[in-house]
């Protein structure tokens, strides 16, 4: 597997408090990867840090196979839409694209100008006057004409409404079908994931609970129902959340082996239950080692 991002060990500490936590993942070439996790989680840190804009406080992370910010040409590879699709309120659509242009030597000039018309987009406009889904496609716009390999996007679509939200990853879903992208791409809300995705990482606490292919992960997790029980599963089940009442017991497990069982009752699961089921052992003491171990493959 083609990494595109590899982190070994990588920590960063804002004073007493470490925003990220000894990960190690690589995220494959050619997907695109939906970072999930609660608000707080240490998100937005790890994709400062990808782009250079951050520096480790401990371990390492390379981007393309350099440092991030390494110089020119790696810069030049990586496209980045940080939060709230920043945009400078008194330049008009127009001046964006000059300004892309003149920073990015790869800048698609005809790409740039085909979304613009096709979005209806007036390059007379200044950005402070779009509305937030005018001004998010015109950050996408800039991102996708620098023609760059990998594309971050930090919450991009956090502040608009449904349909801007789904107009804006169809967007995006065709331009990585058409450049052959890779994303990476950060949010707390599973549905975007869902849609746009084929990749997940799922932070919580500033550590990395679970990360893997979308089908593969929805493959390997189940919900058990039956009879309490309060020892432990077989080897090869990993437990990532325990409920009990007095008579019943409902697990939700991690394993690649049949369940053979006939006292439980095996329900699939959705990829809302299993992001949900890791964001939930936020602070319980639960964490084990196995689920996460996919993400340093």
């Amino acid at each position: 597997m083609t990494a595109v991002v590899e982190a070994r060990g990588l920590g960063k500490r804002y004073r007493r408090r470490w925003a990220l936590s000894d990960c190690s993942f690589d995220l494959p070439a050619g997907r695109v990867v939906g970072l999930v996790g609660p608000n707080g989680a240490g998100k937005s840190t790890l994709l400062n840090l990808a782009v250079g804009l951050l520096r480790p406080t401990t371990g390492t992370i390379r981007v393309l196979g350099s440092e991030p910010a390494a110089g020119p040409q790696q810069l030049a590879k990586v496209g980045f839409v940080a939060q709230d699709t920043p945009t400078y309120a008194g330049l008009s659509v127009e001046e964006h694209l000059r300004l892309g242009a003149r920073l990015n030597p790869a800048w698609d000039a005809g790409l740039a100008r085909e979304r613009v018309g096709r979005l209806g987009l007036d390059p007379a406009q200044k950005a402070g006057k779009l509305s937030g889904g005018q001004r998010a496609q015109l950050a996408l716009t800039l991102g996708i004409a620098k023609r760059p390999e990998l594309l971050l996007l930090d919450e991009p679509v956090s502040s608009l409404d449904p349909l801007a939200r789904r107009e804006f990853l169809q967007d995006l879903m065709e331009a990585v079908a058409e450049q052959e992208l890779s994303v990476v791409l950060s949010s707390h809300v599973v549905s975007d994931v869902e849609r746009a995705c084929d990749y997940l990482v799922v932070l919580v606490d500033s550590r990395i609970e679970v990360a893997g292919d979308i089908d593969t992960l929805l493959a390997t997790h189940y919900r058990l129902t039956g009879p309490r029980r309060d020892s432990s599963l077989p080897a090869g089940q990993h437990v990532i959340s325990a409920r009990h009442t007095d008579r019943q017991s409902t697990f939700l497990i991690r394993t690649d082996e049949p369940i053979h069982d006939p006292a439980w009752s095996v329900t699939e699961l959705t990829l809302e239950d299993v992001v949900l089921a890791y964001m939930g052992r936020s602070g319980s003491g639960e964490r084990t080692a196995a689920p996460a171990l996919e993400a340093q493959r």
